[in-house]
């Protein structure tokens, strides 16, 4: 009985925290679009940096590990 009141206790207190989830997911995700694709972009640019400087080792015949 004591773990039957327990789950109903937090039923009750935890039902509007994921409504407000549910709700506020959305809007989190859109504000922190941006972000990930600076990261995305940033990674890139790296990524071609990287190509650029290890291309005279490859034209040479280096074998990447």
């Amino acid at each position: 009985m004591l773990s039957f009141l327990i789950w109903i206790i937090v039923f009750i207190l935890c039902w509007p925290l994921a409504l407000l989830a549910l709700v506020l997911y959305p809007i989190v995700w859109l504000l922190l679009l941006p972000f990930r694709l600076i990261g995305i972009t940033v990674d890139a640019v790296f990524e071609l940096l990287r190509a650029i400087l290890f291309l005279p080792a490859r034209i040479f015949g280096a074998k990447p590990r």
